[in-house]
């Protein structure tokens, strides 16, 4: 059936003491990213991008598997370690002209990985909202939301590095195992089993979310829903769309931790009013998290509305590729919407946050129009739950 049902389970990876060596299931997992996610073909330019040393025994299988599909990769190395010697000290005029360079390069490209595993992720955490800004504004919005998101095939993935692993209090071995289980699980039936639920939420019109510190209604109506099934993702299962820009209204408090350009945020909690965010606090640094918000005007107003959906992924970690993705979640992003789901808000962040709505965190409950979609984080429709189970989507 392709790339997408093949399981890793059953390859073990090999760990030998203060050594990486070959672990059989990257494999799998670079099939899956270039076979399925982004759809590699002969003659395309690949553009891989490295966050990490772990993450350079998957760059290395990614490369030779692009080369033998007959594609032309081209591998860089953006570890957050690098950043930190670079952010905190550029100038408007050096974001720019790097900006430039950078763009030259990848305007050329078909494809694009995001392979991150950054040693530190929290090396960018000392660092100004001024200079972050900058990078924000000046390098990350060019060149990933206008070029990478817009004009070529692209896939994200967090690989399973030590330092990810202490950030979901795991065991490197036991984080692995989870991890390719999770990244090799059966997403095109997935994609398949989003189909009633992305067209029940393109027929909506009002969505009212209810749980612990959350009273939040909006609009989606008339803005397409996004199916995310391991095209862009690696974990992937989400389904997106996003709110009329000024309709939303309520508060909503996220009992996930956010973690964003080096910091961490816990239980954050947003009061909407027509659009805006205009209160935000948290349990910890409520000055940076507002700096955050300001980094533009669209940065206080929500470009993104999602279901997590993925039934490996009960529990969450600071890393947002995973826990946005958890069964019985929801979130939203402040800041930039996708073309493909847009709002029409602009912002050079794009930053998930998520609320779990399963029992155990609390529960809470969805409603469309009025009517219970989901509750406690299991959906009403029990042919619709049943289609998400971890029995329906693992890998064969």
């Amino acid at each position: 059936m392709g790339a997408s049902t093949v399981g890793a389970g059953s390859l073990r990876g090999r760990r030998e003491k203060g050594t990486i060596v070959r672990d059989e299931r990257n494999e799998v997992l670079a099939r899956q990213l270039l076979g399925y996610s982004i759809e590699l073909q002969p003659g395309e330019r690949l553009f891989i991008e490295v966050s990490g040393r772990e993450a350079l025994e998957l760059t290395k299988v990614l490369v030779r598997q692009a080369t033998q599909r007959g594609a032309v990769p081209f591998w860089y190395f953006n570890d957050a370690s690098f950043q930190r010697q670079w952010i905190p000290f550029a100038t408007e005029e050096q974001f720019r002209a790097r900006t430039d360079w950078h763009l030259r390069l990848v305007e050329q490209s078909d494809a694009w990985l995001v392979v991150i595993a950054d040693d530190n992720p929290f090396d960018l955490a000392d660092v100004s909202a001024q200079q972050l800004r900058m990078n924000q504004t000046l390098y990350v919005k060019p060149v990933h939301q206008e070029i990478r998101v817009r004009r070529t095939k692209w896939c994200i993935l967090h690989y399973p590095s030590n330092s990810i692993a202490q950030l979901s209090e795991m065991s490197q071995e036991s984080y692995e195992d989870l991890y390719y289980d999770v990244c090799c699980l059966d997403y095109a039936r997935m994609s398949k089993a989003m189909d009633p639920l992305a067209e029940l939420m393109e027929r909506t019109d009002i969505v009212h979310l209810v749980a612990p510190g959350t009273d939040l209604t909006f609009s989606i109506k008339g803005i397409p829903s996004m199916k995310w099934d391991g095209k862009s993702n690696i974990p992937d299962g989400e389904l997106l769309t996003a709110p009329v820009k000024d309709s939303v209204n309520g508060t909503i408090t996220f009992n996930t931790p956010g973690l964003f350009k080096g910091s961490v945020f816990h239980d954050v909690r947003f009061e909407l009013r027509d659009g805006k965010i205009v209160d935000a606090t948290c349990q910890g640094d409520n000055e940076r998290l507002n700096q955050i918000l300001d980094t533009d005007e669209g940065a206080r107003y929500i470009g993104e509305f999602a279901l997590g959906l993925n039934p490996f992924i009960l529990h969450p970690s600071r890393d947002v590729l995973f826990t946005e993705k958890i069964a019985g979640s929801l979130h939203l992003a402040a800041g930039n919407c996708y073309d493909d789901a847009s709002n029409g808000n602009r912002s050079a962040i794009h930053w998930d946050l998520v609320q779990i709505q399963r029992k155990e965190y609390g529960g809470g409950e969805i409603y469309f129009d009025g009517e219970l979609i989901r509750e406690d984080g299991v959906f009403v429709d029990e042919e619709l739950e049943r289609s998400f189970s971890a029995e329906a989507l693992k890998g064969v």
